[in-house]
């Protein structure tokens, strides 16, 4: 078993704390490992010490290096979405066809790691060699829902044919269907099996690169590409696109995908209102977040606080520094992130703002 970690996107949910030059993966936003050091970590156990690959786009290689230094690097040329950075690695990692490929985001939190494991060690070792009746099928690992959400996709298993797998329950997919919106998304949540899709990939090396082949011109661009130049040129020629748009819907839609699930207290951080609820912790007060641009105006509440950079530094304020005498409404006089409802939450979000900066100090 190896394990590829995608190490890109530009976190713009959570601005002003995520950047362009230092976007979600390379921040402490839970504890004070970054987001890609906690990923190496969880799945260190599993694996040795040459199976971990970071795929990254050439901006943010140094960050890979500085805080994965026994990461083994994969360098795009520039970012093109996960089909691309798939089809890279499948290409550049010289391992045998049938040996499993783990595939994770970079910037995901996990609270049960250990049961993570336990699920990543029975796909790749059961599931991913072959299951109900699929020789060697495309695994992907769904998330337990826990309310209707139009922030994730779903995935649709065949629950007629579900099996109990060394613990871990898996299903025929039958079907990914894209962030829906409302209303699809309360239907969803009441059909027994299905799950968010988190992005999480387990297969052969082989199956990736035939379902590539098969459903895109990604591995003959990449093959060809014999130098950083033609590399480069290859990338101009690729339209960016998600892997499950590209390969796993329509591998879906042919019978070859299998779902593992699991409930292992994920989350994708993927805004500030995921991010409140991580560093509030289990079964804390809640609190809504939202970037707001430049210009915008808006009403702030009594318990809300505004997170916006002043003199170069991001602070943490209250509503009462910022509302105006009358009440009315305050304009960002940049990109801020209003925090609705957070007031309980200052301390831990002050402490947030700490840690970024203290990481991003020189050594």
């Amino acid at each position: 078993m190896y394990v590829v970690i995608l190490a890109g996107g530009g976190g713009t949910r959570l601005w002003p704390l995520s950047r362009p030059e230092r976007p979600k993966p390379f921040l402490p936003l839970v504890g004070d490992e970054t987001l890609l050091q906690r990923t190496v970590a969880r799945i260190r156990p599993l694996v040795g010490e040459d199976d971990i690959f970071c795929v990254t786009d050439r901006r943010y290689g140094q960050l890979v290096r500085d805080q994965a230094p026994g990461a083994r690097l994969i360098v795009e040329p520039s970012a093109r979405n996960t089909a691309a950075a798939i089809a890279l690695a499948a290409s550049l990692i010289d391992r045998p066809d049938d040996e499993p490929m783990v595939v994770l985001p970079a910037d995901h939190w996990i609270e049960r790691e250990d049961v993570f494991r336990g699920v990543i060690d029975v796909a790749a070792n059961s599931l991913a060699g072959g299951s109900f009746g699929i020789p060697a099928p495309l695994v992907t690992l769904g998330i337990q829902p826990n309310k209707p959400s139009t922030d994730y996709g779903y995935l649709r298993p065949d629950t007629m044919r579900g099996e109990r797998i060394h613990g871990v329950q898996a299903y025929p997919l039958l079907a990914f269907e894209e962030k829906p919106a409302d209303a699809r998304a309360r239907e969803l949540i009441n059909m027994p099996g299905v799950a968010w899709n988190a992005g999480m990939f387990v297969w052969q090396r082989s199956t990736i690169r035939t379902a590539l082949e098969k459903y895109t011109p990604l591995p003959m661009l990449i093959d060809t590409a014999g130098s950083d130049l033609a590399l480069a040129n290859a990338y101009d020629r690729i339209s960016p696109l998600s892997i499950d748009r590209a390969v796993m819907e329509s591998a879906a839609g042919d019978h070859r995908v299998v779902m593992g699930a699991m409930d292992v207290g994920w989350s994708d951080l993927g805004g500030w209102t995921a991010l409140l609820a991580a560093i509030a912790g289990p079964g804390a007060r809640g609190a809504e977040g939202r970037v707001v641009q430049s210009g915008e105006s808006i009403r702030v509440g009594a318990d809300d606080l505004v997170v916006r950079a002043t003199s170069g530094r991001l602070v943490v304020e209250e509503a009462s520094g910022l509302r105006p005498e009358d009440g009315g409404p305050v304009v960002a006089d940049g990109v801020w992130a209003h925090l609705i409802g957070a007031r309980h939450l200052a301390d831990d979000v002050r402490a947030l703002i700490d840690r970024v900066e203290q990481q991003e100090v020189p050594a």
